[in-house]
């Protein structure tokens, strides 16, 4: 790529000028200066300011998705010509949702880096919707998720099963049950993950399936990790719907309590997400390896 490509990328991705010098090591003027040539050669302005912030233009959407797509189009050349010589090398860049990117995959790319370790792995998190999105921008190569909408122009499939369970704090007034009905579920109070969280899709959906209305619960806490939510229940005197791999320690540790629903559990699927008609040697080879590593 020329590098006034890469210059605007990374200023495209930090929506700074200063940043982008700083990360590149070269000095603010310049940065300018290869923009406004950039701008010259497509007669359009790539950025507009509003206030101390700077944002893409129409036009500045345009370059930077097609220029996304060709530098990951370079990525693939380099490891496809890697592969001829039989030396694997390279980047991949992987997105997954939070519960997939704390307490799934960081074992699965530890393995695959001893496997491969000339191959540069980046891992980036987010929740659901995020990661799709980045996919589907081409900031990423392949997407983890744990949501159960479809969006177009994105495939999946399953490759690891999961299951939400009903946590509460050790100290909580709920902590001796051992089991509650549905409808207490509509009193205690409950925390829950943000809105675009493919956790909070689950949920969602078995709620209505057990006609459970969404609104008539007792929920005015949403936060942003599963972590966030685990340091919350220490100190709350409710109850969180999450993970069940994500509190296999706390459990042990009894600082967390499991509670039984009675008629409802909360099973769902962990997808791998690729974008229609991107296809690369090296996503296949981490993917052939996550499907083949034992969850």
């Amino acid at each position: 790529m020329d590098y006034r490509d890469t210059v605007f990328l990374a200023v495209a991705e930090q929506l700074s000028f200063s940043k982008a010098a700083e990360n590149m090591h070269i000095s603010q003027p310049a940065v300018s200066r290869h923009i406004k040539e950039l701008e010259q050669r497509y007669d359009a302005s790539l950025f507009e300011r509003k206030g101390n912030r700077i944002y893409l233009t129409g036009a500045g959407e345009k370059v930077y998705h097609a220029l996304k797509e060709i530098a990951q189009h370079y990525r693939h050349l380099d490891f496809e010509m890697g592969e001829l010589h039989n030396a694997q090398s390279g980047e991949i860049i992987i997105g997954a949702s939070s519960t997939i990117a704390q307490y799934v995959i960081p074992r699965v790319m530890a393995s695959f880096h001893k496997r491969y370790p000339h191959i540069e792995l980046h891992l980036k998190n987010g929740n659901s919707f995020e990661m799709e999105q980045q996919l589907l921008d081409n900031r990423i190569d392949v997407a983890l998720v744990e949501n159960l909408s479809v969006h177009g122009g994105i495939r999946y499939h399953d490759f690891l099963h999961d299951e939400l369970i009903v946590v509460t704090g050790q100290n909580s007034p709920y902590a001796g049950r051992v089991t509650i009905d549905k409808e207490d579920l509509l009193h205690m109070p409950l925390a829950l993950r943000e809105e675009g969280s493919g956790t909070l899709e689950v949920i969602r959906k078995f709620f209505t399936q057990h006609k459970i209305r969404f609104e008539d619960i007792n929920t005015s806490i949403h936060l942003g990790s599963t972590e966030s939510i685990k340091n919350f229940l220490l100190d709350f005197n409710g109850l969180a719907i999450i993970s069940e791999k994500a509190v296999q320690n706390e459990l042990y540790l009894k600082t967390l309590v499991k509670l039984q629903v009675t008629g409802i559990t909360f099973p769902r699927e962990f997808r791998i997400a690729h974008k229609v008609g991107h296809k690369s040697r090296q996503t296949d080879l981490f993917v052939e390896y996550l499907l083949n590593y034992p969850l």
